[in-house]
């Protein structure tokens, strides 16, 4: 119970994200965003675990966390482009929709761990819900490419998740939070550098930023990554669904959005998947 929590509070923090960059600048580059988040995210805690001696460069898991940085590096970049081609609406619900599943898919055929019906339930009361939220936007057509893209990021959250699992076998999770993101904004740098910076020296910018960084990044996946030690990665990611319900009251109660009866309906159907996967229990299907 406790690891799922950590799990929602996680995806809770990511909810916030969306309505913390309403107060950015416009103009301001998505990718340099990323870049700025992940920096600020991964060298405070690369700080404090140095300090705190959690960290051993030489006997360190590098292939797990080069590849779980790789990973939340292309989710980042393939879903910012995804919402610039398609919009927020669609590219974010393809995205967190198509998670889960590529996450039981991969948890099933790569590491050989058959998903539970607990799991099934809950993901597609989660995913319908999603697709009702959606129905709030009014969207009529779809961008081929941006959708294409936001299925990739979907698929690249999940490997994330997936690889983050066997980094967490072998390492704590505050100093692979550190590590995994100091090596992402290294990866995000080249993509971003091209903008600049200087809308840093705005003062709300940067105090946004500095929340974006510190609560969004490193305490979210470092709770993100403290509850995957003891649930699956496809359970997890499910219940990382809390994310866009999160954004959906956010944006109801401090931007003024409108939510129709139908995407309250949707509301209810995520948090109804979100709290099956949590009481619902462990039981696997049996072969």
């Amino acid at each position: 119970m406790l690891n799922s929590l950590f799990v929602l509070l996680a995806a809770i923090l990511w909810g916030m994200t969306g309505t913390a960059q309403t107060y950015l600048d416009e103009g301001v580059s998505p990718i340099a965003v990323a870049t700025i988040r992940s920096a600020i995210g991964g060298s405070l805690l690369l700080a404090i675990t140095i300090i705190m001696r959690k960290i051993n460069f030489l006997r360190w898991s590098w292939k797990w966390t080069i590849l779980a940085a790789a990973s939340i590096a292309f989710f980042q970049g393939l879903f910012f482009s995804s919402i610039r081609l398609t919009g927020i609406a669609i590219g974010t619900v393809a995205t967190i929709d198509s998670a889960p599943v590529f996450s039981g898919v991969l948890e099933w055929l790569v590491w050989k761990t058959r998903p539970t019906a607990v799991w099934g339930l809950a993901t597609l009361m989660a995913i319908i819900g999603c697709l009702l939220l959606f129905m709030n936007n009014g969207e009529e057509s779809v961008h081929v490419g941006g959708f294409t893209l936001a299925l990739c990021a979907g698929l690249s959250f999940a490997f994330y998740t997936s690889i983050s699992k066997k980094l967490m076998a072998q390492e704590e999770a505050l100093p692979a939070v550190a590590m995994t993101f100091s090596i992402c904004a290294l990866f995000l740098l080249p993509f971003s550098i091209q903008d600049g910076f200087s809308w840093l020296v705005d003062v709300h910018n940067l105090w946004t930023m500095l929340f974006m960084g510190i609560m969004c990044t490193s305490v979210a996946y470092f709770l993100f990554l403290s509850g995957l030690q003891k649930i699956s990665s496809s359970s997890a990611v499910t219940l990382s669904l809390a994310e866009p319900l999160t954004a959906a009251i956010l944006g109801v109660f401090l931007i003024g959005e409108h939510l129709s009866i139908v995407s309250w309906l949707g509301v209810a159907m995520l948090l109804g998947g979100i709290v099956v996967l949590t009481l619902g229990g462990r039981k696997k299907l049996k072969p």
